[in-house]
């Protein structure tokens, strides 16, 4: 072995080292403690900063008023296609043609419909006239009846009281001729008494019983007359009812007549307003061959395609995006956030495309976000149990207006504004799932969707 025991210095101490020395003690503990005292006061600051409670919920963009919504269009009458005047993405105005229509259908191929059919219209006119002028004629010829019925019935009145004057008269010539006969019939016997005891001569009786015979020539002859005069009289009395029955049969054939023109006057009406009214479609017909676009908008999209092809009345043509329409932002929340809401809170999103850095607690300090305000709340939910919120610019908040080139159809992200709450609240209603707000019921929560309807209309 080396004898090395001279050389080896004593260990005495850690500090005679020169090493040792320059090294200083890090004490541990009492630094850990130090930094763990910072962090909790920090964590407690940072729980007692103001937090914005918000709702997030995510929505596309769609426009306030419907007929700013993209539309189709539709021909009002079937047609082939003949020319266009457009093309996809083009600019168009309210008014101007789209596109040409051809007929279709066999029963306006006629190219003088439309005259022809006011030919129609003027000859259905005439007999209408004609059926007045003979209702007309017929009411003449019924008071010309009437008159002549009443000179009749006078004539045949007086016919019978003249019968029944001569019944009277032969009357009073039948009573008479009877006691004539009866006068002659006495002195005949007499006169017969007288010649059977020789009185009176033959020439005398021959002469008595000639007058008998006469009376009673005379009495039958009266009888006669008297029995003709009251047939005369019945006869009288079935003529004056057979003149109101016949004249009652004239008048009322007249006046049958006279209905019947009536009611062609009527038919021939109806057929005038019916022409007239094909007349009118046909004028109308004509415009429609010619499609325009109802508004300022942009051609989207052309469902048909080259020419000749058939198109239907219920069936697009083109979809037209109108311009500077008013946007908003459709956005969809949970059942447990609607009694929450209320028109007029604040909003803040981004809109897909547009970058953005969003602190949900801090709205102030949000970057690339957009601003607005609730204009209306469905209170029905949709087929995903959810509410419909619509947003509306808001010019007046702190965030910038929206971009033009916004388009209907982009994708929102939202955040509807609703308390400041110190940070441990909001940590602990997370933790706790509670809803952001309590409800108040001062406040107007939930309105109805008419409040969007009287809000558009101003």
């Amino acid at each position: 072995m080396l004898n090395i025991s001279d050389k080896v210095v004593k260990f005495k101490s850690l500090e005679e080292f020169e090493s040792c020395k320059k090294i200083q003690s890090l004490n541990w503990p009492r630094k850990l403690s130090f930094w763990l005292i910072g962090f909790m006061v920090l964590f407690i600051i940072i729980m007692l900063l103001p937090w914005t409670q918000t709702i997030r919920a995510k929505g596309k963009i769609t426009t306030l008023r419907p007929e700013y919504r993209p539309q189709s269009i539709y021909p009002i009458i079937p047609g082939a296609i003949e020319e266009w005047f457009i093309r996809e993405g083009d600019t168009v105005r309210a008014g101007d043609t789209l596109l040409r229509l051809s007929e279709i259908k066999t029963e306006y191929f006629d190219p003088n419909l439309i005259e022809r059919t006011k030919e129609q219209v003027i000859a259905k006119e005439f007999s209408v006239k004609s059926y007045e002028q003979k209702a007309i004629a017929l009411e003449s010829q019924i008071g010309a009846l009437q008159e002549s019925l009443l000179l009749k019935l006078e004539q045949a009145e007086n016919k019978i009281k003249q019968v029944r004057l001569k019944i009277q008269s032969d009357s009073i010539d039948m009573q008479a001729s009877r006691v004539a006969n009866d006068i002659a019939g006495y002195q005949f016997l007499r006169s017969d008494t007288m010649y059977q005891k020789g009185v009176i001569s033959l020439s005398k009786w021959e002469e008595k019983r000639n007058k008998t015979q006469e009376t009673t020539a005379k009495l039958n002859g009266a009888e006669n007359k008297f029995t003709i005069s009251k047939n005369e009289l019945l006869n009288a009395l079935i003529e004056l009812n057979s003149l109101k029955q016949d004249y009652t049969d004239k008048v009322s054939k007249a006046r049958s007549e006279r209905f019947s023109a009536l009611s062609s006057i009527y038919d021939a009406e109806g057929s005038v307003s019916k022409l007239k009214n094909q007349q009118t479609n046909y004028e109308s017909r004509n415009q429609y061959y010619y499609i325009t676009a109802p508004q300022d908008g942009i051609v989207s999209k052309i469902y048909k395609k080259g020419l000749g092809e058939i198109v239907k009345d219920a069936e697009a043509i083109l979809s037209i995006m109108p311009l500077n329409a008013e946007l908003s932002v459709e956005m969809l929340v949970r059942p447990m956030d609607y009694p929450l809401l209320r028109v007029g809170l604040p909003v803040i999103f981004t809109f897909d495309g547009w970058p953005a850095f969003v602190f949900s607690g801090w709205p102030d300090g949000s970057v690339g976000t957009f601003s607005g305000h609730i204009f209306a709340i469905d209170n029905v939910t949709d087929e995903n149990n959810l509410f419909r919120v619509y947003i509306e610019p808001d010019t007046n908040y702190i965030h910038k207006v929206w971009p033009t080139g916004l388009r209907v159809g982009t994708g929102a992200d939202g955040s509807i504004i609703m308390n400041d709450v110190p940070l441990w609240y909001e940590v602990w209603r997370q933790l706790n799932g509670f809803p952001p707000d309590y409800y108040d019921e001062s406040k107007n929560h939930g309105p109805k969707m008419k409040a969007a309807i009287k809000n558009l209309a101003k």
